[in-house]
């Protein structure tokens, strides 16, 4: 998923720098072609003035345009007024893969802000600019060779929100203590590992990283879930479900 953004933001980058290559082509020509027939009109002018005496000369003529170079320009203009509007969109479509959603999101509370928030709610905490959940996992899934190894860090493991059925955000139920997709019934536990319902793996995930009180969740590539059956934390429903 992160080789796909990247192609489609190269791609895009790569018609833009193009556009404006053309554009400035075409220019360069134009003014080159300008230039010689400024060169070639001032050179006819020298050549019969100086075989005509000072008084005879005629007045220097005035250089109009053809109605070629007139359409050449228009079409320059056309194209440079599309490569800016199309530039600016491009741009526009990449600025949150740059800065949002896509990239590697700075999380703005501290590792130590984010656990007491977790502690005190009760309740996973949720960063709705980076659609996750970042949960204090306390399950085995992370030791060496485990299904979560390397995607943890200081006991921090971050959800993507959509279910893995259809793509439906998903809530987490504070009664169940269990995340509860409203759409189609997919549960999943704390983990976000399958328990009831038609998703065909575990919430998605992505990968977390603490540099002293930082932490930073990477988007831009989405790591499947675990497939059903993956249960490293054995949490049975803490109370009635949210979604009949």
């Amino acid at each position: 998923m992160s080789i796909i953004g990247f192609t489609q933001s190269t791609f895009a980058v790569l018609i833009v720098v193009g556009l404006f290559g053309v554009f400035f082509l075409l220019l360069l020509g134009t003014l080159a072609r300008s230039r010689r027939a400024a060169r070639t009109l001032a050179a006819a002018s020298e050549g019969g003035a100086a075989a005509r005496p000072a008084a005879e000369r005629a007045p220097k003529a005035k250089v109009v345009m053809s109605r070629r170079d007139f359409f050449r320009s228009g079409l320059l203009a056309s194209l440079g007024v599309f490569a800016a509007q199309f530039g600016g969109a491009s741009l526009a479509f990449l600025w949150p893969k740059l800065s949002g959603f896509g990239s590697v999101i700075s999380v703005p509370d501290t590792l130590d802000a984010i656990k007491d928030q977790i502690r005190s709610t009760n309740a996973p905490y949720y960063f709705g600019a980076g659609r996750f959940y970042l949960i204090d996992y306390n399950g085995t899934g992370d030791k060496s060779g485990g299904v979560y190894a390397g995607i943890v860090a200081e006991g921090l493991m971050a959800l993507y929100q959509k279910c893995a059925h259809l793509g439906c955000r998903v809530p987490f139920c504070d009664q169940s203590r269990w995340f509860e997709c409203p759409c189609h019934g997919s549960n999943y536990n704390y983990a976000g590992e399958w328990q009831l319902g038609p998703a065909p793996t575990g919430l998605h995930r992505f990968t977390v990283t603490v540099e002293g009180q930082a932490v930073k969740v990477d988007t831009s590539k989405v790591i499947l879930g675990p497939p059903r059956g993956t249960n490293t934390i054995h949490q049975a429903p803490e109370g009635p479900f949210c979604v009949a």
